[in-house]
């Protein structure tokens, strides 16, 4: 079997810069009250009148992951876009990123994993790369979640944690199977799905019942049991990065660089105090672009690499968690 390496990585975030300050006109906190509880300072929320929607960004981050591998929209084989946020309820976002490129009529996936949404997408397209199914597969991470939020102090808990943006990944065919995806791990503990979640719309609250509602309807607005969810948090995250650390016989000092879901800089700081890593061998960017969900592995990779913090050898991890339960990783030897 193959393995499969990434060769093109791409971002795009909104122009829209919206910071603590800028929260506390519209809503009863203040700049050290968030900071305090989740790290960050800003986030870019997409400014009305734009045309930017998940789609339209993840086509944005794909030109880009594209262009830099050398290859062209002709030479990708398939397509796996994660979001909780998609333009539609449904067709998914795949298809339109397959419209927006002009792309030939190849296969398009869309995996709903929330936070661990990319780490999933780009699981799905190792095994499709392994099996020799296909070769070149461009993978998307993407939400806009600042139109589906309750920007009120009644929501201000988890308001002021997430953000809009978008990454991408090109993944190729490698033949040397001690590069690039080494493994990925992935789980799932659906029994605490009430713990994070927008409930609505669902099978038990469809048309007619959105209708009846009216305006008023909480069931929209993402709820978020926040002390519960970072207690799950620390733990999974620590389990899923030695699993994989395991399984491919490293220890936690072998880590050149850890990439851990932009959740909240308290959890990453916990793992990063747990494994005891030191500051250049862990990637955060939530103070800027707050919890990007799908997106904030992609994003926060591609900027590592931008910035000259992944070179070739590296080992490098990528740990997700969050609703669902879901959680997973991806070693990563880069090539």
């Amino acid at each position: 079997m193959y393995n499969s390496k990434i060769i093109g990585l791409g971002k795009y975030v909104p122009d829209n810069v919206v910071t603590n300050d800028d929260l506390s006109k519209i809503m009863d906190t203040n700049d050290a009250w968030i900071q305090e509880r989740t790290g960050i300072k800003e986030r870019r929320w997409i400014k009305e009148g734009t045309d930017d929607t998940s789609a339209i960004m993840g086509a944005k981050a794909a030109k880009i992951a594209i262009e830099r591998s050398g290859l062209t929209k002709d030479d990708i084989d398939f397509i796996v876009f994660a979001t909780l946020s998609p333009d539609f309820y449904f067709p998914g976002c795949g298809v339109q990123i397959q419209d927006l490129l002009d792309m030939r009529t190849v296969g398009a996936l869309d995996v709903r994993n929330q936070c661990s949404g990319f780490v999933y997408a780009i699981s799905v397209a190792d095994q499709f790369i392994k099996t020799g199914m296909y070769k070149n597969i461009l993978v998307i991470g993407a939400e806009y979640h600042s139109n589906g939020l309750d920007k009120t102090t009644r929501g201000r808990g988890v308001t002021v944690i997430f953000g809009d943006g978008a990454g991408a990944c090109v993944l190729t065919r490698e033949e040397d199977n001690t590069k690039g995806i080494l493994s990925t791990h992935l789980h799932s503990e659906g029994k605490y799905a009430d713990k994070l979640i927008v409930a609505s719309p669902s099978i038990a609250h469809w048309v007619p019942e959105i209708i009846e509602a009216g305006e008023e309807d909480l069931s929209y607005f993402p709820y978020m049991d926040g002390t519960f969810v970072f207690k799950h948090a620390v733990v999974r995250f620590s389990e899923v990065i030695v699993e994989g650390l395991q399984k491919n016989g490293l220890q936690k000092e072998d880590i050149d660089m850890l990439i851990p879901h932009q959740a909240n800089l308290r959890i990453a700081q916990y793992i990063q105090s747990k494994f005891k890593l030191r500051d250049d061998q862990v990637f955060n960017n939530i103070m800027k672009y707050g919890n990007t969900t799908a997106a904030s592995v992609i994003i926060a990779l591609t900027e590592a690499w931008e910035e000259g913090k992944i070179k070739a050898g590296d080992n490098v991890v990528l740990a997700a968690f969050g609703s669902g339960f879901t959680w997973g990783s991806a070693i990563i030897k880069w090539a």
